[in-house]
């Protein structure tokens, strides 16, 4: 624009042309964006769910009738809080993340552990005539799964669903046992967060929807492999090694998982036939999902309430089609029959977390849901490790999860070895540019010029599929054609785990103490030695499952 000289008579013609001119439109306000919520309403009251909807001033994009939920399109802040006002809602959550896979490396915070030194070692290598890395399976040892996989190593008539972050089908130690036709991918990966932050990275896939073989964390095929990595002459062996693997990706490969594709999994595995899932993740962005907490804003409190009963129903809804339900128990070392604080919720998005009081009636999911079978963690030596959450009225089983400090020092070792997909190694510096591993934690075996790789990691999330293992070789022995092959009512499956696990009481005192540098960690043990907070009816034992007698 070009400057005028000052002056009353150009002042009064400018103001003069400024008044004839078109005045400029006020500037928009832009639109609220649009999310997407899962909204779950009581039974028989769709019609007014969708109303509800409408009021909100959203609309209705799908719907899923087995499980009771809409999704829902919505804008504004208020949305959330202005459906789920209606009487006819019991729940509402935004579709995002909402969990994480409870595995642990075994370099991690455990490595700050110290043992005392009399506990024993039991994670030295053994010779085998078995599959060339059982000597280091202290763990198939301790379940006596080195035994019953040459009785009942399980049937092809069995399928085992892992519900994770995906499972490396082209593992040579996994691909036998693989269920491609059946097994999916229910994620979109998301290179960043809400705030623009790396969450799954770069897209590897067209649409960022990977092939339903596929892996790019790591976690699933570990638990895939514990599970069922069969007797061929490579690796190691699973609990039940001639059972099949289907893969019903849930997590992203960030690790993290959302609501939505929780379900859906679930759901699918029913309506397939599945016959166990192993869920080796807990819920969140709320470690604790609470219905009604005063900390929490009413948004808050319908998105708890929206994980609580959506899982539920997921879960409800697969077990009455006959899927065993199976879950790690969690890796925080809490009591979960006591728990007073949380301040790591809401998790998501990051920086979020806030300090609140919470009890009993805060729960998590879905190692605490109704129907499924919950188990903690042991070590080498068979005591529970110290990460591994406890709780007498939460514990149903135990199994070897992995401990690299129970004993002198610390060895990777005392985790679990299971299969590893070369690219995820690469990717995270674990093995060099030769394809040579870095460390203790990462073990190469080759045949025929082929390689494949395993890994030693710890937590619940390796705890729970060796039940899962256990549940195949019991549904193999006693399961009765049904659909996807064979059916074993789950309330059957989890009465025969219980009555095959070697019950193991409470320490003494009940008070264990853990050391930790120059600190101490007391876990208490509550119950008796058929049930109790620290390892449930028992360890689970694979040669009972495949002897005993129903």
């Amino acid at each position: 624009m070009r400057r005028v000289a000052s002056g009353t008579m150009v002042l009064a013609a400018a103001a003069a042309l400024t008044a004839c001119a078109p005045q400029p439109a006020a500037p928009q306000k832009p639109a609220a964006p649009q999310k997407d919520y899962l909204v779950f309403y009581a039974a028989g009251r769709h019609a007014e769910a969708v109303d509800a909807v409408e009021r909100a001033g959203g609309t209705t994009v799908g719907e899923d009738a087995r499980l009771g939920y809409l999704l829902a399109r919505g804008a504004g802040g208020g949305f959330a809080e202005g459906v789920g006002a209606d009487q006819a809602i019991v729940g509402v959550s935004a579709d995002r993340r909402i969990g994480f896979a409870t595995a642990r490396q075994g370099t991690h915070d455990a490595a700050r552990q110290q043992r005392p030194a009399a506990f024993p070692d039991a994670s030295s290598f053994t010779k085998s005539t078995a599959e060339p890395l059982a000597g280091r399976q202290w763990n198939m040892r301790m379940i006596g799964a080195n035994r019953a996989n040459t009785t009942v190593p399980g049937t092809k008539k069995v399928l085992v669903g892992v519900v994770d972050t995906g499972v490396d089908g082209k593992h040579p130690d996994i691909a036998p046992n693989f269920n491609r036709e059946l097994s999916r991918n229910f994620v979109t990966d998301r290179p960043k967060d809400e705030r623009g932050e790396t969450l799954d990275g770069p897209c590897e896939a067209e649409g960022c929807k990977d092939p339903a073989d596929v892996d790019d964390d790591g976690h699933g095929t570990h638990v895939a492999s514990t599970i069922a990595s069969p007797i061929n002459g490579i690796g190691i062996a699973g609990v039940a090694p001639g059972v099949q693997i289907v893969n019903l990706r849930a997590g992203q490969d960030s690790g993290f998982f959302f609501l939505k594709p929780s379900l859906d999994a679930l759901a699918y595995a029913a309506d397939i036939g599945v016959d166990v899932v192993n869920m080796s993740y807990y819920v969140d962005p709320w470690l604790f999902n609470c219905t009604a907490n005063a900390a929490d804003t009413k948004k808050q409190q319908l998105e708890q309430q929206a994980v609580i009963t959506g899982m539920q129903r997921a879960l409800d809804y697969a077990r009455k089609k006959g899927v065993t339900l199976i879950s790690a128990l969690g890796n925080g070392g809490t009591d979960l029959g006591h728990p007073k604080v949380d301040d790591q919720s809401p998790g998501y998005p990051k920086g979020d977390e806030k300090e609140r009081e919470i009890d009993n009636s805060c729960v998590n999911v879905p190692a605490e849901s109704g129907g499924v079978i919950s188990v903690s963690a042991v070590g080498p030596s068979g005591r529970k490790a110290i990460y591994s959450d406890y709780g007498v009225e939460q514990t149903d089983l135990a199994a070897p999860g992995g401990d690299i400090l129970d004993g002198q020092g610390a060895k990777a070792d005392r985790g679990i070895l299971a299969a590893a997909p070369e690219h995820v190694l690469r990717a995270s510096g674990r093995i060099d540019a030769k394809g040579d591993p870095k460390g203790a934690d990462v073990v190469k075996d080759c045949k025929d010029g082929r390689c494949s790789y395993y890994q030693f990691l710890e937590g619940t999330s390796m705890a729970s599929p060796h039940a899962t293992g256990v549940a195949a070789i019991l549904i193999s022995r006693f399961g009765k054609p049904g659909e996807g092959g064979l059916h074993l009512d789950p309330a059957t499956t989890e009465r025969l785990l219980y009555k095959t696990a070697t019950q193991k009481a409470c320490p003494t005192p009940r008070r264990y103490v853990y050391k930790i540098y120059n600190k101490t960690e007391t876990h208490e043990c509550e119950g008796d030695k058929a049930d109790n907070g620290f390892y449930g009816h028992g360890i689970v034992d694979a040669w009972k499952a495949a002897t005993t007698e129903p």
